[in-house]
């Protein structure tokens, strides 16, 4: 079966919506400056508090068997390398030997080993295993060896969602522990530069999770990667009393040293490395032991066929890997390969799943909490057409 064809289909629409979709960003490294740190959210394109603007590219894979795979949605720089530098390295090749192809793509973009040409990477990967699972008629996780078990427990991501009026915060968390969540994960919004008063903040987000969801349920936060050691050490001092799951991303994924020494002060476990790309990426935090919990994004990490590949590693070493949540269609696929021990949650980013899985005909949604492993053919990446409102392709061969 020969790959014939490598479309990019850009894709525009309309998503509906109640209010304004984003209510408040997250912490970000820029927030050093003061210039950026009350820099609103700047995500998307929403026409009004009912109408967001989409617009996403998806690539398709196509052969000579008239079998065809899907994967995304990506942004236009990661659609530009997929055209431009790995088309050509794909034409003609047998879309069933994956790790061919995958070593292919990599030797070649030598000079972008992560970021969005690792994304592009990721993006032609899943493609391929969706057309595998199309070919053979089953499911992807039933060709990686699963499944372990039929559904996934989730936890809510809530990046978005308001963190600064705490009536907001206790009436959402509530909400969606009703909805079945047993685990729920927030942002903080103040870092190292917001002084004394940013950190009575964050620890007053802790305890009013905790109050409102009570002792059992799991809470995770995330740092997204802009704090620093002696930051983390004191926040953790002032909401360990709070229990949470763990603290997350709390320092650019650089600086493994900086996670190693965070970890070994403080009793709550550290997770992150979102941000770090391939199986040689997360060895290094593994080897340095500064991590408890690895979340690759299957989208940006290499796809499906690297993210087993770094869970594999993980388990020699008895990690927990749960890869980021953005692509719930691919990462159900993973979770159910593993063992529950070692892949317990599955991350939903609630708001960036409405967005990424819009122009899906069959979105995929936890219920009661849990994420069902879906029986359709491949990753379940067919485009709803009547979502499309309009299309053109995107850099034609």
């Amino acid at each position: 079966m020969k790959i014939t064809a490598v479309k990019l289909r850009k894709l525009s629409g309309t998503m509906e919506t109640e209010g304004s979709f984003w209510e408040e960003r997250l912490l970000m490294p820029l927030d050093v400056y003061e210039e950026f740190r009350n820099r609103p959210v700047a995500w998307g394109n929403p026409q009004d508090d009912r109408h967001y603007q989409l617009s996403a590219v998806f690539v398709q894979i196509e052969t000579d068997e008239g079998v065809y795979g899907i994967a995304g949605p990506m942004d236009e720089p990661v659609a530009y390398i997929i055209a431009r530098q790995l088309r050509p390295l794909l034409l003609g090749r047998d879309a069933f030997a994956h790790e061919f192809l995958w070593d292919i793509m990599h030797r070649a973009l030598v000079h972008g080993r992560q970021g969005e040409a690792m994304m592009a990477i990721s993006a032609v990967d899943c493609a391929l295993w969706d057309l595998k699972g199309r070919a053979l008629n089953q499911p992807v996780y039933r060709l990686l060896g699963g499944p372990t078990r039929t559904e996934v427990p989730a936890y809510a991501s809530m990046l978005g969602f308001n963190v600064l009026d705490m009536g907001l915060v206790k009436e959402r968390a509530k909400a969606f522990q009703e909805k079945g969540y047993k685990a729920q994960k927030w942002f903080f919004r103040h870092g190292p530069m917001s002084g004394a008063e940013g950190l009575r903040k964050n620890v007053e987000l802790v305890k009013t999770l905790r109050e409102t969801l009570g002792p059992d349920d799991d809470i995770m936060l995330d740092c997204w990667q802009s704090m620093d050691l002696n930051y983390v050490v004191k926040l953790a001092e002032q909401i360990v009393a709070f229990n949470p799951r763990w603290i997350e991303e709390p320092a650019m994924p650089d600086r493994i040293d900086t996670h190693r020494q965070i970890r070994e002060r403080i009793s709550i476990p550290i997770s992150g490395a979102e941000h770090e790309y391939t199986r040689w990426g997360f060895k290094r935090f593994v080897d340095q032991e500064a991590l408890d919990i690895l979340q690759p994004d299957i989208y940006w990490a290499g796809g499906l066929t690297e993210t087993l590949k770094i869970a594999a590693y993980a388990t020699t070493h008895d990690l927990i890997t749960i890869p980021h949540g953005h692509s719930t269609p691919a990462g159900i696929h993973f979770s159910v390969t593993q063992s529950p021990i070692h892949t317990p949650y599955q991350e939903f980013l609630e708001k960036w799943n409405q967005i990424h899985q819009h122009f899906l005909l069959h979105p995929l949604w936890p219920e009661k909490g849990v994420i069902k492993a879906p029986n359709a053919p491949g990753l379940n990446m067919e485009l709803d057409t009547g979502k499309i409102e309009r299309e053109e392709a995107f850099m034609p061969a």
